[in-house]
């Protein structure tokens, strides 16, 4: 290695490792950005055969919990006067009904669903992929529809027709399945499936949530419309 690559690189080897100036911390972040997107992500994506391996909980539409709703507190637009402590006798006391009408699902089954508990708004959760006719009810999917963000309910119903599987979801917080001109929960073909949660990370998705907050507050993003595609 000739003298002065060799100089260069020791040089930019201190700038990025130990130089406490704020342009190297700037230089840091971009670099384990450029690590994560191109190299860990797509590492994992590879490894649990699915392109989005880890996802953040943007919404409360699984969450078991109660969550204020002007004057009062919501699970399965069931209002109540305070919020208590709910626990899955509570939460299937509100919600169960439709899952018992609808799909014969009982209580003892919902018990041994995966994530029978839930999730929260915030959590990251690893997704897997699996094969069309592995996906089981009970199991959370992550699945595309007409809007711009994937969707991550419970299976509630799979059919099959002509060699391929169909999906029916829903929220567990909310009191039925989302059926409107975006998003259509009953009839979900397997090809919309993005892949199997398998474990979640609690509240970690909250660093990506407050960043898109950040950058979506309007000066931000006027700041920012010259140089980046907004997700906002």
């Amino acid at each position: 290695m000739k003298p002065k690559t060799k100089a260069f690189l020791k040089k930019a080897w201190h700038f990025i490792w130990e130089d406490d100036s704020v342009l190297s911390w700037l230089v840091n972040i971009a670099l384990a950005f450029v690590l994560i997107k191109f190299i860990v992500y797509p590492g994992l994506g590879f490894i649990l055969q699915t392109t989005h391996p880890v996802v953040a909980v943007v919404s409360e539409s699984m969450e078991h919990g109660m969550n204020r709703n002007l004057n009062s507190y919501m699970l399965c637009d069931k209002s109540f006067s305070q919020k208590e402590r709910i626990n899955y006798d509570g939460y299937w006391e509100a919600c169960g009904k439709w899952y018992e009408d609808n799909f014969k699902i009982t209580k003892e089954q919902f018990g041994e669903f995966s994530f029978k508990n839930g999730f929260n708004k915030g959590d990251i959760m690893v997704l897997k992929g699996a094969k069309p006719g592995n996906i089981e009810v009970g199991d959370v999917i992550v699945f595309t529809s007409k809007k711009p963000d994937p969707i991550i309910h419970r299976v509630v119903n799979k059919w099959e027709k002509k060699g391929e599987y169909y999906y029916h979801t829903k929220g567990d917080h909310n009191r039925v399945s989302i059926k409107d001109t975006l998003i259509d929960e009953t009839n979900i073909h397997q090809s919309q499936v993005i892949g199997k949660a398998v474990f979640k990370v609690p509240f970690m998705g909250y660093i990506k949530i407050w960043f898109n907050q950040i950058i979506c507050y309007n000066p931000v993003k006027q700041a920012l419309s010259n140089f980046l595609v907004m997700p906002c």
